[in-house]
């Protein structure tokens, strides 16, 4: 971690300017045998195009909270990592009726509707594609982010002190705390530059978005995200860390 690092994009930003090709998040779904893997500057290149929908369409502002009702999804690190770019407060299955704009997976979209600001909604299928028919009262991420800039400046600097993530149950961290969390939970885990850290984690808590993202990120190393794989038999998952060069594995 370089030590001007004081928020998880300027992590981003610093893993972009060191190794931009090197993979950061791999994802396997195994309800639907997807699998995606995103270099360091693919990952940035989505982020920039979704903060850029945060800012711009969403006319978002540092400050705001935006309910995040996804599971465990390459495209939650996306999110996660906007937000913190733009300054919103990513509110980890957070109440939509308290939010001032919503982020909704396909199994959340009744309990999204509660949110009187802007809502968007992820269909989380196969290679991104886009709903058949959009949800009524929500924008179509898939539809809305590929024209996007490719570049991001926030309209004003984010404060690394200022509330970054709401987690379940009320705890909340700024974006220096989210780094200094992560940091130790790299060290605890003895991971580094390089490191592969393979996790079946649900996003339901700080343990989950840590393994599934922060860590690895802080660490120099990467991620395999794991959704819907609490069922896979060890010789699938043995196979698996063997294919990947899983270097860790979460528990």
């Amino acid at each position: 971690m370089n030590t001007a690092d004081r928020t998880p994009a300027d992590l981003l930003s610093s893993a972009l300017a060191e190794d931009p090709a090197r993979p950061l998040v791999t994802f396997y779904d195994d309800a639907t045998g997807e699998r995606v893997e995103l270099s360091v500057a693919t990952l940035a290149n989505w982020v920039a195009k979704t903060a850029n929908l945060l800012q711009g369409d969403l006319s978002a502002e540092p400050g705001d909270r935006l309910a995040l009702l996804l599971p465990a999804h390459w495209q939650t690190t996306v999110w996660l990592l906007a937000c913190s770019a733009t300054g919103v407060t990513a509110d980890l299955h957070g109440d939509p009726a308290r939010a001032d704009l919503v982020v909704s997976g396909p199994e959340s979209l009744e309990a999204a509707r509660a949110c009187r600001g802007e809502r968007v909604a992820l269909g989380l299928r196969p290679m991104g594609v886009r709903f058949p028919q959009p949800p009524e009262g929500f924008l179509d991420y898939a539809v809305e982010v590929p024209g996007q800039g490719d570049r991001f400046s926030p309209f004003a600097p984010v404060d690394p002190q200022a509330p970054a993530l709401g987690l379940p149950g009320g705890e909340e961290l700024s974006g220096a705390q989210v780094v200094a969390r992560a940091t130790e939970d790299a060290a605890r885990r003895g991971l580094e530059k390089g490191s592969r850290l393979l996790t079946r984690r649900p996003f339901a808590d700080w343990a989950g978005v840590s393994a599934g993202l922060f860590a690895p990120l802080t660490a120099g190393g990467s991620v395999v995200l794991c959704r819907n794989a609490e069922d896979l038999e060890e010789a699938a998952l043995e196979k698996r860390r063997e294919s990947e060069r899983v270097t860790h594995l979460a528990e």
